[in-house]
Order: structure tokens, then C-alpha cells, then sequence
């Protein structure tokens, strides 16, 4: 039995009563009526004692009166508070319990985790204010107003008052007006010029990498873009600015048929338009109309470029010098043929995307005798041009510029009767997405080129390393200044790795590369040339070689590039600006030197913009830490073909 009178007693509580609830949002409770009503009976037992005891006093002595007197005053004060000393009890309870919780807050993890946070702040400020954050009323509960006192419901959006109580609807709505700091903006975040992390490496992958602070210039352009539905004109802006409009408000599809009116005056003989998305037929009428001079039309997803477009383009007397369509993909075979049958003659230029099926064998072989004074063609994204549209290219004697990236299965002996053809002529040759092409287009070019500045020759799956350095082994053209070989590689879903036949641009192909055109190389992509040895990465960027007019370098999944290598491209390039290293996983721990870029360093902050004042060129063999700084990249210029 004295077991079972030990035990603490079971706290049973069952359903509340609607008057209970009641009595609740009222702030009553039994307690409370309680205490109330003993203090009404302490009080009223004390008149009837003070007033028989008066009456005593007037029959007996002066002394003894006094003395039951103050008697009876003394237990009628400690009658009086009762109730007060319980209330004592249950605030000192509650402020030990208090205390108990706020130091179980700070042993925990959170607390610890949060003072990390805010190392300024007092230990004790901190848990009480978790402490309060935890024992707020939530939602749906009954609370009084810290201001006035009113019984009101909690919500979601009860605001805080100044004591860390909550408020009601009214002293929120005074209490944020008269608060000052309420509608203040958030303060920006540390960083280069508030650029979020995010943000800046967007700058970085767009090629934007000019650093520094961005210029007044570059600031009143920016501020015109977010605003130009207010603008009415732009008066006389040099080309260069407002061409930085227009690609300010492409990239934010912001160009609209009213924001057009703004590139049009009579003229105009440049009109680039890199986001045509949200213009319609009309719009595309109303720039011949208005340009009258009109000479170079560049216009990107030209969706709505249609067939009616092009013919009210022939009827006008504009002399086009170059068409740059892309997406014109409703423009139909005959459109084509009709406009440069009448206009061709005068064409220098012609680059054409993503048409479909509407740009075929047909219109290619009539580019000869229709376009006499063609020197650009490029044909991208093509599903209709086939190998033997690729021969009629080869009479074209004129052409100094050719890129071509076609759907169709392609040979190799179309493109080298292009290059025997027209080679002797080219400045620059882009074959994009060429997976069957051999050895032998390369030894055409190593035969027939001899001007050529820029060299492009991407997903190769066939031609080897042997080819690529008799390319450049004793090759008469001049050095190359754009070289161009990702995906140029071994491809073997079961045996990556193992390249037996060395297929792709592996070391000695490399070797050649750098020896012939490095020294007055400005781009260089080797992108996922996985088989270039370290080695080959050593010897040519060794302390003897110097690369002065390299400003890029792509070498993303060579997996043979470590830190090491990266250290000498950094000395050996002294004018390096922006180096991508993606999929180099041995790639960890580089001192970026200061002014230089390196994209897509494979750990948690995924790229290293540009080292402090203090870092030096990195020295071959010194140890490489990562620079924790960075500057805002501003507008910077796209490689184009």
C-alpha cells in the first residue's frame, strides 16, 4: 500500500465543455473564480471586524482597543493574501520551469548550430528567443494583445510585438506604421556588386568575364532594358550600344512589336533581331518598310518569317548584302528560290538554321549561277541537304567562309571534293557533327588550305591521331588562331578507355597542333579529347613554352589534366582569361591567378572566378589552393561560326 501511495497522481483530463471554452477565451478559469471569491469573503469578513471592533473601542481602554485593533488588521492582511502568495508560487513555478528550458535549449544541437551563426550575439538572448519561439501560441489558439490587452485568435500572420508578444489585427496595422525599419528593404547580400553566387556563374558560363566594377555605361544601358517600355526613342546611339540593347532584351524576351519601333529608322542598315519568339509577319513587313537602306538582316527564331514575308521582301527595292535566318522553318523551297533568283546577285552572305526541309539539294545547286558574289555560307540544322548538296558546294569558287552541320548521313568523298574545290580559297572551315568522316579530309586539308584562321571539326569518331598530326606536321597554311576538335574521340560504349587504334586527337596529334599554331593560337577546344596523355599536357605547357595570345582554353573531360597541368596553362598563358575544366575529376585544389576564370572545378563550389590581388602566376610544381574571391562579369561577346 505504501507503494501504491507513492505513486504521483494520474492526470485524467477528459472534453472540454462549450462553457469551459467559453470561460477560456474570456480569460476566466476556476482558479481564478476561486481566488476571486475568497477575496471577497477576506474582504467583507474584514469590514464586519473593523466595524465591531470600533464599536468596542468607544466602552473599553484607549490601549486595549488599539491593540485588538491592530490584531485583527494583521489577520486580515494575511487573509488578503492568500491568493496573492499562490499566485507567487505559480510564477516562481513557472519561472523555474522557465529556466529549465532555456538551459535544456542551450545543450542542444540547434542552439549551437544558430550561435555559430551569430557569434555576436549573447548566449542567453539566443535561447530566450528560441525558447519564445517555441512556447508562442499556434495557430487557432487564444492569446491576449501585448498593447491592449484583448482576447483574440492566433494566426499564421499574427505579428510579433515589440516584448516578443503576439498583437491583434488593430495594434498590427498602428504598430507597422509606426515601426520604421518595417518596410525597409532586405539588406544585399556580401558579395561581387550583390550578385548572388548563382547569378554570377550564369555571367561566367555566358562568356561575360570583363572584371571589375561595371561601368557607367554599361549601368545606363541595363537601367534602359528594364524600363524600355518608357522609352520612346533612342535618339543617336552608336551601333555597338544599341546592339547591347537588343541582346539585353532578347536574352529577357522582352523584345515585343512595340519595343521593334525602337531599332527602325529610315536609316538603319544593320537590323539584328536575336529573339523574333513573340513577333509576328507583320512585324517582319513593317522593318523593310521602314528600313529602307537596308543591307544586313539577321534575325533568330524567326518563327513567323513565312513565305508572305519573303514576297513582299522581293517586291521592295532593298539590296541585301547578307540573310542571317534562323528557325525561318515555314519558309517553303520555293520562297527561297524565288527570292534569290531575283535578289541573289548581290548576296555575300547566307546562313540559314534550322529549316527543316525547306532548304534542300535543289536550292544549294543554284547558289553558282544565283549568287556570283557569295564569299559566307552556313547551313546548320539542315534535314534535307545530303551528300550531294555538299558537291554542288565544291563549285562554289568565291567562298571564303563555310560551316556546315548537316542531319543527313555523310560520306567523305563529298567533302573532299569541297576542300580540293574551294580550299585553296577558305578562311575559315567548320564541319560540325561529322561522325564518319575519315583521314582523308584531313590530308585534303593539309594539301589543298592555305589560309585558313579558324578550323573546326567536332564529334569525330573515326578520324585518328595519326591524321590529326600529319595535318600539322610541315603544313604550309599560316598558324591557326580558332581550333576547334571536341568529341574527336575514341567511342566504345564497352571499353572506353582501351583505344588500341589511337581514333580521335590523342597525344601526338596534340603535340603537332601546338607546335604549329600555338604561339598565335586565341581559342583552343579539346573538349572530352580524352586520350591525351598527361604527359603531352606536361611537355607542352612546360616552363619553356609560352602561349601570349591564348584567351581560352576548353579541356572539360580530358582526364588526364590535374593540378599540376592547370598550374602551367596558367603560367604558359599569360593572357588566359577563362580556362573550363569540366569532368577533370583530378582537378581539386588551383590557385586562380588574378584576372583568370576557371570554370567547372568538380567539388562543392563548382567554379573559381579570379584570385586576390596577392596571388602570382602559379609556378610549375607549387602547390595550388583555391581563391575564395570574386568580381562581377560583365557583357562579353559569343563565339560564333
Amino acid at each position: 500500500m505504501s507503494n501504491r501511495q507513492d505513486r504521483p497522481a494520474r492526470q485524467i483530463r477528459g472534453p472540454q465543455s462549450a462553457l469551459t471554452d467559453f470561460l477560456a477565451s474570456q480569460n476566466i478559469s476556476a482558479n481564478r473564480i476561486r481566488a476571486d471569491a475568497e477575496a471577497r469573503r477576506n474582504a467583507a469578513a474584514a469590514a464586519n471586524n473593523q466595524g465591531g471592533s470600533n464599536g468596542t473601542a468607544n466602552t473599553a481602554n484607549g490601549a486595549t482597543a488599539t491593540g485588538d485593533v491592530d490584531d485583527d488588521n494583521e489577520e486580515e492582511a494575511a487573509e488578503v493574501q492568500v491568493p496573492s502568495a499562490a499566485r507567487s508560487r505559480a510564477e516562481a513555478q513557472k519561472r523555474k520551469r522557465q529556466a529549465e528550458a532555456i538551459d535544456k535549449i542551450q545543450k542542444s544541437k540547434a542552439f549551437k548550430r544558430r550561435k555559430r551563426n551569430n557569434e555576436d550575439s549573447d548566449s542567453d538572448d539566443l535561447a530566450r528567443a528560441i525558447f519564445q519561439e517555441k512556447s508562442a501560441p499556434l495557430p487557432g489558439q487564444m492569446e491576449n494583445c501585448e498593447i491592449c490587452d484583448k482576447r483574440f485568435t492566433v494566426t499564421p500572420y499574427s505579428r510579433a510585438g515589440p516584448n516578443g508578444g503576439l498583437l491583434c489585427s488593430k495594434c498590427s496595422k498602428d504598430f507597422a506604421k509606426d515601426d520604421e525599419g518595417v518596410n525597409k528593404l532586405k539588406k544585399k547580400k556580401s558579395g561581387p556588386a550583390g550578385a548572388s553566387r548563382r547569378k554570377l556563374q550564369s555571367r561566367i558560363l555566358d562568356g561575360m568575364y570583363a572584371v571589375g566594377a561595371k561601368s557607367l555605361m554599361t549601368l545606363c544601358i541595363e537601367t534602359l532594358a528594364k524600363n524600355i517600355e518608357l522609352a520612346s526613342d533612342l535618339g543617336d546611339l552608336p551601333p555597338f550600344l544599341v546592339d547591347r540593347i537588343a541582346r539585353i532584351l532578347s536574352k529577357r524576351r522582352l523584345l515585343t512589336s512595340q519595343c521593334l519601333d525602337l531599332f527602325l529608322q529610315p536609316n538603319t542598315e544593320d537590323v539584328t533581331v536575336y529573339d523574333g519568339s513573340y513577333l509576328t509577319a507583320n512585324d517582319y513587313i513593317r522593318i523593310f518598310q521602314t528600313a529602307s537602306r537596308l543591307k544586313n538582316l539577321k534575325l533568330r527564331n524567326a518563327v513567323q518569317f513565312k513565305d508572305e514575308v519573303m514576297m513582299y521582301l522581293i517586291s521592295r527595292n532593298l539590296v541585301l548584302h547578307s540573310i542571317h535566318l534562323h528557325g525561318a522553318n515555314l519558309l517553303s523551297e520555293d520562297s527561297w528560290n524565288a527570292y534569290l533568283e531575283a535578289k541573289g546577285k548581290t548576296l555575300q552572305s547566307l546562313q540559314v538554321y534550322y529549316t527543316d526541309k525547306h532548304f534542300g539539294n535543289g536550292v544549294v545547286a543554284t547558289l553558282k549561277d544565283r549568287c556570283p558574289k557569295l564569299k559566307r555560307l552556313k547551313i546548320a540544322h539542315n534535314q534535307k541537304v545530303t551528300n550531294d548538296g555538299v558537291e554542288h558546294i565544291a563549285k562554289l569558287e568565291g567562298l571564303e567562309h563555310l560551316s556546315l552541320k548537316l542531319l543527313q548521313p555523310k560520306a567523305t568523298e563529298p567533302y573532299i571534293k569541297v576542300v580540293q574545290g574551294i580550299g585553296q580559297g577558305l578562311c575559315t572551315l567548320s564541319l560540325k557533327d561529322v561522325p564518319d568522316l575519315d583521314d582523308r579530309v584531313l590530308d585534303a586539308i593539309h594539301e589543298h588550305c592555305r589560309s585558313l584562321s579558324k578550323l573546326r571539326i567536332t564529334d569525330s569518331e573515326v578520324m585518328t591521331d595519326a591524321g590529326f598530326a600529319r595535318l600539322f606536321k610541315d603544313w604550309a597554311n599560316k598558324p591557326l588562331l580558332f581550333v576547334d576538335f571536341q568529341k574527336c574521340r575514341h567511342v566504345d560504349s564497352t571499353k572506353p578507355r582501351e583505344n588500341p587504334h589511337m581514333v580521335g586527337l590523342c597525344s601526338d596529334g596534340f603535340r603537332a597542333l601546338m607546335k604549329h599554331s600555338g604561339k598565335r593560337l586565341r581559342y583552343l577546344n579539346i573538349h572530352a579529347c580524352r586520350h591525351i596523355s598527361r604527359e603531352a599536357f606536361e611537355e607542352m605547357f612546360s616552363d619553356t613554352e609560352v602561349y601570349p595570345d591564348l584567351l581560352e582554353l576548353e579541356i572539360s573531360f580530358c582526364e588526364n589534366v590535374t593540378d599540376f597541368v592547370v598550374g602551367s596553362i596558367f603560367r604558359s598563358c599569360p593572357k588566359l582569361k577563362e580556362l573550363n575544366v569540366f569532368g577533370c575529376m583530378k582537378v581539386k585544389e588551383v590557385r586562380v591567378p588574378k584576372g583568370k576564370i576557371l570554370v567547372g572545378v568538380p567539388n562543392a563550389v563548382g567554379m573559381i572566378i579570379e584570385g586576390s590581388d596577392n596571388d602570382s602566376v602559379p609556378q610549375a610544381g607549387m602547390p595550388c589552393t583555391r581563391s575564395d574571391t570574386a568580381n562581377d562579369k560583365i557583357n562579353g561577346a559569343t563565339k560564333q561560326d
